[in-house]
C-alpha cells in the first residue's frame, strides 16, 4: 500500500508587500509555494491564490498588535516596508528622521518581538537594509536606521541560533522601485553603479528567497551587500 508524505507549507509574514521590494518578494515567494501574509497600507486589488494582504500602519502598533495575534504562526518574517528623505547635515529634519527610524527599526523590533513566540525551530528573519548604512553624503539619517539593522540582527541572529533561527540583512545598493522617482530625494539623484544598471527587485527578492530556504539555513548574523559594483 502506497503512503505519501504532505509536505507543510511554509508561511512569511512580509512587510511592504504592495510594492517595490516587499512586493518582488511576495510574489516570489509565491512562486515558491509559500503562503504569504502581507502587512501594508495599501488593500489588496484581487484575489491571489495562498496570498492574504493585511492592510495595516506598521508603524501603529496599537493597531499592529491585534493583526500579529490574528496570524499565529508563520516560519518566516521578511521587513521591507520603509522609505528615504535626504538632507545635508545643517538642514536635518528631527521629523523626518524619526519616522524612518520608527518604520526601520522599532517596527522590525515590534514585529519580530511579537510574532518570534510562534516561530518554529529552523525560522527565518531577514530585515532590508541597504549599502547606505555605511554612510553617504545626505543621506545620514536614514543611513543610521539601516546601519541600526546590522547591530539588531547580529544581536538577535546570536540569541536565536541554538533555536535554528537565522536573522540577516540584505542590504541593496539602489534599486528600481517607485521609491527611486519619489519627489522627496529629487534633490539627491542616485549615482549609476559600475554595472551600468540599478538593481531589479526581482534580484533582492531572489537572494531573499535563498536565505528564506534550507540552503540557507547556515548564513545567520550577515549583512549581504548587492550593489552592482558600488562599493568598488
Amino acid at each position: 500500500m502506497e503512503t505519501t508524505t504532505q509536505v507543510k507549507q511554509r508561511h512569511a509574514v512580509v512587510t511592504g508587500a504592495s510594492s517595490g521590494i516587499g512586493l518582488a518578494i511576495t510574489q516570489r515567494l509565491l512562486n515558491e509555494g509559500w503562503r504569504v501574509t502581507g502587512l501594508c497600507r495599501r488593500s489588496a486589488t484581487q484575489a491571489v491564490e495562498h496570498l492574504t494582504i493585511v492592510p495595516v500602519d506598521v508603524t501603529d502598533f496599537a493597531a499592529l498588535a491585534p493583526v500579529v495575534e490574528s496570524i499565529g504562526a508563520c516560519d518566516a518574517f521578511v521587513h521591507a516596508a520603509g522609505f528615504m528623505r535626504t538632507a545635508p547635515l545643517g538642514e536635518l529634519s528631527a521629523d523626518d528622521g524619526a519616522a524612518m527610524w520608527r518604520i526601520h527599526v522599532d517596527s522590525a523590533a515590534f514585529l519580530a518581538n511579537a510574532l518570534l513566540p510562534n516561530m518554529p525551530a529552523g525560522g527565518r528573519i531577514v530585515l532590508i537594509g541597504s549599502r547606505t548604512a555605511n554612510g553617504a553624503p545626505t543621506r545620514s539619517q536614514y543611513a543610521a536606521t539601516k546601519a541600526a539593522l546590522v547591530g539588531m540582527a547580529r544581536s538577535w541572529a546570536a540569541e536565536l541560533a541554538p533555536r535554528g533561527i537565522t536573522v540577516n540583512v540584505v542590504a541593496p545598493g539602489v534599486t528600481d522601485t517607485p521609491l527611486l522617482r519619489d519627489p522627496a530625494r529629487a534633490g539627491t539623484p542616485p549615482k549609476m553603479p559600475p554595472l551600468g544598471r540599478f538593481v531589479q527587485p526581482s534580484e533582492v527578492a531572489g537572494l531573499t528567497a535563498f536565505l528564506l530556504g534550507p540552503e540557507g539555513g547556515s548564513i545567520t548574523g550577515q549583512q549581504i551587500v548587492m550593489c552592482g559594483g558600488g562599493s568598488l
